[in-house]
């Protein structure tokens, strides 16, 4: 049973003594997970307040609260962001419900960032630089998870094990993203500190500023793809560009080429996690919706692929019909009639007649990050209709999301 924003109100004057509650309003958050509110006192002060649905989003939010006190001021002090800072905290049953001072700022939904302007994507990018670019030994010594990058994709391949169980999943889909993990070129990164739980609702921007970064409460050693999964789900290639480049420039370590490739895999793949989480929670509402979205994620796929075969196959055609005309012409060129067939030719371009451009033939190139960040890689064509071809792997445009974003 959700709580309102005043049931939260009156929670969070157990947490903080003294806090006097004038107005409230509910907030953004993952709604499968947490109630949220913010509040306003009587003293003009503003207040977020997150209080867990079921026992493992409190121990997320008891670990978050951890994180946040590893972070020491020095190291906020770097940040090109702030940080939520814990106010109070009270616990009911098996749940811990959290108070935190307010931050400026609001979110922006994703359409919204993703018309931005380059301001904001530097912003954005930065951003992320400074978290991944974060001293390994926070993480470490907060005993958080870490993984190698064989790890981190072996850890990839048993959750892909765990969703093939459900048979819920599409065939097509299932290959997809079996070859794009079994492919190891793809998989080899410097392993960084990432956020985890990034997305458009874990920050906070006033005009063209980041101004805080929320949700602490999945930080890890692992792969950078990760908070770029939510970049790339927007399907707005600019926007993605222009974020990667600022982040690239801002980073003190070069990120690697398939960077933005695996981040493709990883929102993809979220889908198929909420649905795993569906199906735990018992949550047929849930369950539907997860359906509904991988079957049209494989719809356009195999649209995607068709199209592709189309144009590959209108090219092989262009490609051999111009080969005929310039033998045609070579062959008219060294007989008596080659005059003859200049001046026909002459004659019909100056009737109006159109002709067919020129062909040019140039390679498939990779996605526009990874020619920005390493070497491209020749594509091999995939030996079955469906596309698993993970040198072109990208993002293919679904339904919003919301739930998935925990993963």
């Amino acid at each position: 049973m959700r709580r309102t924003p005043f049931e939260l109100a009156a929670v969070a004057t157990a947490a903080v003594p003294g806090l006097t509650p004038m107005a409230a309003a509910s907030a953004p958050d993952d709604a499968a997970d947490f109630d949220s509110a913010l509040l306003l006192d009587s003293e003009g002060k503003r207040w977020r307040v997150r209080s867990p649905r079921h026992p493992e989003a409190s121990a997320r939010l008891e670990t978050e609260f951890m994180i946040l006190r590893a972070f020491a001021p020095a190291i906020r002090a770097e940040l090109p962001f702030l940080m939520p800072t814990v106010a109070g905290t009270v616990r009911q049953g098996a749940l811990s419900t959290f108070v935190y001072t307010h931050l400026a700022g609001a979110t922006r939904s994703i359409e919204e960032l993703s018309s931005c302007s380059d301001a904001l994507a530097k912003e954005i990018g930065a951003a992320l630089a400074a978290v991944h670019d974060l001293p390994q030994s926070l993480v470490n010594n907060a005993d958080l998870p870490s993984y190698t990058a064989n790890e981190f994709r072996q850890r990839k391949l048993n959750e892909l094990d765990q969703a093939a169980t459900t048979g819920k999943i599409p065939p097509a889909l299932l290959r997809r993203w079996e070859h794009a993990l079994e492919d190891v070129a793809l998989w080899r990164f410097n392993p960084c500190v990432v956020h985890g739980d990034l997305h458009e609702d874990n920050m906070l921007i006033d005009g063209d500023s980041v101004t805080a970064v929320t949700g602490w409460t999945d930080l890890r050693i692992g792969d950078p793809a990760d908070d770029f999964a939510w970049l790339v789900a927007s399907n707005e290639q600019r926007f993605v560009e222009s974020v990667l480049r600022h982040y690239t420039e801002a980073r003190r370590d070069t990120p690697d080429g398939h960077l933005l490739r695996r981040s493709a895999l990883l929102a993809e793949f979220a889908l198929a996690q909420y649905l795993v989480k569906a199906l735990a929670a018992g949550h047929s509402d849930m369950t539907a919706e997860a359906e509904a979205m991988l079957k049209s994620l494989a719809d356009d796929i195999e649209e995607q692929n068709a199209l592709a075969a189309e144009e590959a196959e209108a090219a092989a055609a262009d490609i051999a019909a111009a080969a005929d005309i310039a033998a045609a012409e070579l062959s008219a060129a060294d007989g008596p009639a080659a005059p003859a067939v200049v001046m026909a030719s002459e004659a019909k371009a100056s009737e109006g007649d159109s002709a067919k451009p020129a062909v040019s033939v140039t390679a498939i190139p990779e996605p526009a990050g990874d020619s920005a960040n390493g070497p491209a890689s020749t594509p091999e064509a995939p030996s079955e209709a469906d596309n698993t071809s993970t040198t072109a792997l990208q993002i293919v445009e679904s339904a919003p999301l919301q739930d998935a974003k925990d993963h």
